[in-house]
């Protein structure tokens, strides 16, 4: 079986679905699956060139729809050779161009919405949504009704897309997602990140990691921990991600006006080793996150034995909650509070139970390997 992922973008500063892309294809690969990538990057863009992944990348891409004239074409010539074509992602010319090309072809295209039929971004931003029923009606209404199957993450995703729009009509299938295993040394790691940020050495760090973006609820962590800081003079919070939408500084103004500015450190980025190494140098992860499609890298800290803080919003919440790996909240100040009180508030030895849990909750619901055989199952079940 050869597979073929079309995407915007294969920079991982766009978040969790080109990370989730690379996971699930190196699984398949050992799984006897060939895989390719198409993005509309530059070619000699640093994400295509620094990629193991086989990218055809045919940017660069125009605007914030990402458009390029030469997918159209491209996918003419080459769709053929594929048993199965993967959008990743909706509201960008990728989904379109595939529907263009392989919707009354032979050969069948899947659509990973990666949560972006998400009801919060209804509410939230009306006018955009209002904006957007154009551009549903004549295109991604097609997109989705075409597809072979329309894969969700979880099934909390699949219950959420029917909310977005009445015009909706499409083949559902849940995959799940996941990660791999992490990096084996993790007490190493933790002390190579520790040493490039030395005054984070012997404090309780509580790990943000992700984009900084209002669906993120970035602006929730900074309150509450103003609220729950005089506890303990050691604890410490590490909010790490790029800032696509400039609101790091109105953030970093937040942090100042509370007079903890000094407990709250800023990396960017992190990538790699520098990414486990603040993982495994934590000792909570939090995410008070408005809409999360699934988190991977909620899935991911549980994968290195850190126990999660995350909102009813997150889409994997039920089961992070029943396997007792983590605790949730609303997505709501009074909710991240309640969160880091009831953190605190725990013994030495319920916080070791919780610990010991986030093993288990991983391996059994958010390993990548059964991700990817559900992925290969759906699409030979739709041929």
């Amino acid at each position: 079986m050869k597979i073929l992922h079309v995407i915007p973008s294969v920079d991982p500063k766009y978040g969790g679905p080109i990370e989730g892309v690379t996971q699930l294809s190196v699984v398949c690969r050992d799984l006897g699956v060939e895989v390719e990538i198409c993005s509309l990057d530059a070619p000699d863009a640093a994400c295509v060139r620094n990629s193991q992944a086989l990218i055809h990348a045919l940017g660069p891409a125009v605007g914030s729809y990402w458009y390029s004239r030469s997918l159209v074409p491209w996918l003419k010539m080459h769709s053929h050779e594929y048993d199965a074509v993967i959008v990743n992602g909706l509201w960008q010319y990728v989904g379109f161009a595939v529907w263009r090309v392989l919707a009354k072809s032979s050969t069948p295209y899947f659509v990973f919405p990666h949560g972006m039929l998400g009801p919060w971004f209804k509410h939230t931003y009306p006018l955009k949504h209002f904006k957007k029923w154009f551009y549903w009606s004549w295109a991604e209404y097609r997109v989705l009704r075409d597809a072979r199957k329309v894969i969700f993450t979880c099934d909390s995703e699949r219950l959420l897309a029917r909310e977005s729009f009445w015009l909706y009509k499409v083949n559902e299938a849940v995959s799940g997602f996941g990660v791999a295993n992490p990096p084996a040394n993790g007490e190493e790691l933790a002390a190579r990140f520790l040493a490039g940020y030395p005054h984070l050495r012997g404090k309780r760090i509580i790990l943000f990691l992700g984009r900084i973006h209002e669906v993120k609820g970035c602006d929730l962590l900074i309150e509450a921990f103003a609220k729950i800081s005089h506890h303990d003079e050691q604890l410490h919070l590490l909010i790490a991600g790029p800032d696509q939408i400039g609101w790091a500084a109105k953030l970093k103004a937040q942090a100042e006006s509370s007079g903890l500015a000094h407990r709250i450190t800023w990396p960017g980025m992190l990538q790699a080793d520098m990414k486990w190494g603040a993982i495994y140098a934590t000792e909570v992860f939090c995410l008070p996150s408005h809409h999360e499609n699934f988190g991977i890298v909620v899935a991911e800290a549980l994968a290195c034995g850190k126990p999660v803080l995350i909102s009813n919003k997150v889409n994997i919440w039920r089961e992070i909650e029943a396997d007792g790996a983590g605790l949730v909240e609303d997505d709501t100040l009074a909710g991240t509070v309640t969160n880091f009180e009831r953190w605190l508030a725990m013994s030495q030895a319920e916080f070791q139970t919780m610990t010991a849990r986030t093993a288990t909750c991983f391996a059994s619901r958010f390993h990548v390997q059964r991700a990817a055989e559900r992925l290969l199952e759906i699409i030979r079940e739709s041929k």
